[in-house]
């Protein structure tokens, strides 16, 4: 017979097992929440809009569903204030360009052909198509005529010497080395698409391996302007980098491996490329080099301040873009809070809207930005502090780690207060990296390691040509004919920029 004792320890046990049972089903549900909330995040990442902008009536609704009371308003800008007007309207562009070739097609009436003298010319109706004509090779010979002297014949005869290539008994012409260029890296066009193209539309046979040498030989011969549009990138203290993972071959694994493009640009200047194998610190040196001292706007990957702390003169600037994206997410967990997160950033953004409508220098946006956003940051982060605070949100849910992120980078993000060069965001370098997003999707990888370099090489040429508006084979085409016979110092002339203003002055010449 089970003596009372017994009894109650079995009681004591079954209470401990219910205890057991209950804290592993609240934690149980905390993960599921969790897994939840990243399955959700990932399917608006996939399947969702890509663009975080949320209108004013929006954050209204999302507020006013929460029951959350109007946050304060932000201080006006009486300054920078401006009516609202409706955009104008943009003109419509002709459907036919005016500068394109005409050629002339003239039709006459069958009975005016069989009988001329019958009738008379009094008009004409014209109408117009936009049609195209496919791109040729061509074999260009280059005859070189041996003289003698007409009274002398025992002198040595003369020729003409032979212009400089860019590579010694090499057949690949300037304009046949900017097209391959421009289609890899500018339209995207793997080496092995271009080789069927050529073999099926214009029986010429270039193998691949053949394209690929002459895409290191362009890189080559690019290196020099390459080097001075990083040093102009570097020049005045302060830029942006950003990076972005590139599979390349790795001869003996079987397999690719992730190497990382990385990019590091000036606000409405030039940006350049830079490979690597890794994502370390280190490479930072061979991005930066050592002259470089001044601000690094970066996003809170931990290389940067790894980098930072051992390096002297280096000040890091936050990027606030990577503050509202976490937020953003977490605005269906936590309507409340997120979209009053969200108002206050998109009042910091509004006062940056019309900074750059009034094309405010550096001196205008430090002052306005210490009066109108100074105050909207305090207020940030003190709510922010508060919402830690309280304990209502885990750490590991999609706010608790945007708030844990804001805190962890919040001296990073006051830097733009500060100083007027440096911008809100890293998004203007984010957006360099996209042309070579679109173009791994097409070549997939790297061939090697060593020519993740070469590709960096070529990116720079054609962003710094886009970013003009330049044709990239105009000027590709342009400066492999001249760069044979250039030397060392002329190379800061035929940089993109320097070649932009060239074409623009020989435009208005009369």
């Amino acid at each position: 017979m089970t003596s009372a004792s017994e009894l109650q320890d079995e009681l004591n046990q079954l209470r401990e097992l219910v205890a057991t049972l209950r804290s592993a089903l609240d934690l149980s549900q905390k993960e599921n929440g969790f897994l939840r909330q990243k399955l959700d995040a990932l399917i608006r990442k996939v399947f969702g809009a890509s663009s975080e902008k949320v209108s004013p009536a929006q954050l209204e609704l999302l507020l006013q569903l929460a029951g959350a009371a109007a946050p304060p308003q932000p201080l006006p800008v009486p300054a920078l204030e401006k009516p609202v007007e409706r955009p104008p309207r943009k003109r419509t562009a002709p459907r036919i360009p005016e500068n394109l070739p005409v050629v002339e097609q003239v039709i006459e009436p069958a009975e005016a052909i069989a009988q001329p003298e019958q009738w008379r010319l009094i008009g004409q109706e014209v109408s117009e198509q936009l049609d195209f004509e496919p791109a040729r090779f061509l074999c260009r010979r280059i005859i070189r005529r041996k003289y003698v002297h007409a009274s002398d014949p025992d002198r040595a005869p003369i020729i003409a010497p032979l212009p400089e290539k860019l590579l010694e008994r090499g057949i690949a012409g300037p304009g046949l080395l900017a097209h391959i260029l421009v289609s890899k890296y500018c339209d995207h066009l793997p080496l092995y698409r271009q080789e069927q193209i050529f073999s099926q539309r214009h029986k010429i046979n270039l193998p691949r391996q053949t394209l690929g040498r002459w895409v290191e030989l362009g890189a080559d011969w690019l290196q020099p302007i390459y080097e001075a549009i990083r040093t102009g990138v570097m020049a005045g203290g302060y830029a942006q980098v950003d990076e972005t993972p590139v599979a390349y071959l790795a001869p003996g694994h079987g397999q690719t491996k992730q190497g990382y493009l990385w990019t590091c640009g000036k606000p409405r200047g030039d940006v350049f490329y830079r490979w690597e194998t890794s994502r370390a610190a280190d490479c930072l040196d061979n991005l930066l080099g050592e002259e470089f001292k001044g601000i690094l706007q970066c996003d809170g990957f931990s290389a940067y301040p790894a980098f930072a702390k051992r390096r002297e003169g280096i000040q890091l600037a936050g990027c606030w873009a990577h503050v509202r994206r976490k937020i953003h997410e977490a605005s269906e967990q936590s309507p409340l809070r997120a979209g009053w997160l969200l108002r206050q950033l998109q009042y910091l953004y509004r006062i940056e809207a019309h900074l750059r409508e009034e094309k405010a220098g550096p001196a205008l946006r430090q002052a306005v930005r210490a009066s109108q956003s100074r105050p909207i940051l305090e207020r940030l982060r003190n709510a922010i502090l508060m919402f830690k605070q309280s304990g209502h949100h885990l750490p590991q849910s999609l706010l608790g780690r945007a708030i844990d992120y804001a805190l962890g980078q919040w001296n990073t993000l006051e830097v733009f207060i500060g100083d007027g060069r440096v911008e809100i965001d890293n998004n203007l370098v984010e957006n360099a990296i996209r042309p070579t997003a679109i173009g791994k999707k097409n070549w997939l990888f790297i061939g090697e390691a060593g020519a993740g370099q070469r590709g960096a090489i070529i990116y720079t040429i054609i962003e710094s040509c886009r970013r003009r508006n330049i044709d990239p084979y105009a000027y590709l085409h342009d400066i492999f004919t001249r760069l044979p016979t250039m030397k060392n110092h002329q190379i800061p002339q035929v940089t993109p920029a320097a070649w932009a203003k060239a074409q623009r002055k020989l435009q208005n010449k009369p």
